[in-house]
């Protein structure tokens, strides 16, 4: 059995979530297949001249000639290119890790849609993107013959806003791996070099989108009298929708007790993971979360929302909140500020938890996936 892996998508360090599901799994689906079976992958020319990925390294590699970071491009290699290489290869299955899909080609088709936000949440992809989302997720829907979704969440959206069949999609959750990956940076020095003085950190890792609710956050924060409120430090990087962000911040009053960072390296990122005493994910919607299950993994307490497919992720192991409640997402972050029992509590729990969502598991899920679509 010969399964081509479509990632035209994959800008290395530019495609976000995505990027880290595709690096996570190929390697636990390599190692988890049957001997008899084997993997080819389909990429861009990023991703083909950046050379760090399992692709080319693991398994062998075609490129298929377009730079996806050209959407037409990218689109025009998947509809029209894949579905030849993949042929010529002797491709027996492809399976589309991003959502979107070749319509047509000699092989059985399996695609993962992580989310159907430009549907919940279209301000998110504005113009040719959100045009182009309305008209090819659904067409990778219909056309495959088996869909896989990270969450219970997203099967409902499935069935509700596309009229997908539920016995053709397969609830496949992602995993949480090692977590710490570089050392962290020296606490006095990271404090220096992002300017955190010595605050109490709370931690919230997301894109800066209307969807992830952070002005609410910050609206939250706002509520927490000055003399406990932490300092909330949002990474990620830089949107339009961030000076909203910092406008709101700045007519709350508060713009001293928010640091906007754009993305950091891997030495800061895992040492404002260890500051972190809280993290706290606001998100209106979802595919799955995985940075609550990183969270957990790193033994920091999780309070988050219970909106969409969080509640799946986090169980009882994290403070849920309703997200338009900015008293209710203030709570409970006071509470894991000065809850020490309940502190521990929630770390214990997130530990255990994580140790639920293994990418080995995903892998033997999307192989029983595989077989159900041959």
């Amino acid at each position: 059995m010969h399964i081509g892996l479509n990632l035209i998508f994959l800008v290395p360090g530019e495609t976000g979530g995505m990027e880290v599901v595709a690096r996570e799994l190929i390697p636990a689906l390599i190692d988890t297949a049957p001997r008899e079976m084997r993997f080819t992958a389909f990429v861009n020319r990023e991703a083909a001249a950046a050379k760090d990925g399992p692709w080319g390294e693991l398994l062998p590699a075609v490129t298929v000639p377009v730079h996806a970071r050209n959407r037409v491009q990218w689109v025009l290699g998947e509809q029209m290119l894949l579905p030849r290489l993949a042929a010529r290869e002797g491709v027996d299955l492809v399976h589309s890790l991003a959502s979107t899909a070749p319509a047509w080609g000699r092989f059985r088709r399996v695609v993962t849609v992580h989310d159907l936000i430009y549907a919940r949440f279209p301000e998110t992809h504005a113009g040719i993107r959100d045009l182009g989302m309305r008209v090819l997720v659904p067409m990778a829907v219909r056309r495959s013959h088996r869909v896989i979704v990270d969450s219970q969440s997203t099967q409902h959206d499935l069935v509700e806003l596309l009229g997908t069949p539920a016995e053709r999609i397969d609830v496949i959750p992602l995993g949480v791996g090692t977590v710490r990956r570089c050392e962290p940076m020296a606490e006095r020095e990271l404090r220096a070099r992002l300017d955190l003085g010595e605050r109490r950190i709370a931690l919230s890792l997301s894109a800066k989108r209307p969807h992830k609710n952070l002005a609410a956050l910050i609206g939250a924060l706002a509520r927490i009298p000055a003399e406990r409120r932490p300092l909330l430090v949002l990474p990620g990087y830089p949107t339009a929708h961030e000076a909203e962000l910092r406008e709101r911040a700045c007519a709350a009053g508060i713009q001293g007790d928010v640091r906007f960072l754009d993305w950091l390296s891997g030495e800061e990122f895992e040492g404002l993971w260890k500051l972190a005493e809280v993290f706290v994910f606001p998100s209106l919607y979802e595919g799955f979360g995985l940075p609550v299950l990183e969270a957990m993994a790193r033994g920091v307490p999780v309070a988050c929302s219970n909106a969409s497919s969080l509640p799946e992720v986090a169980g009882d192991a994290a403070l849920l909140f309703d997200p338009h409640d900015e008293a209710a997402i203030a709570a409970a972050l006071e509470r894991l500020l000065a809850d020490r029992t309940e502190v521990e509590r929630l770390r214990a729990r997130g530990f255990e938890r994580a140790r639920q969502f293994t990418w080995e598991r995903t892998a033997r899920l999307t192989l029983e996936s595989y077989r159900r679509a041959l």
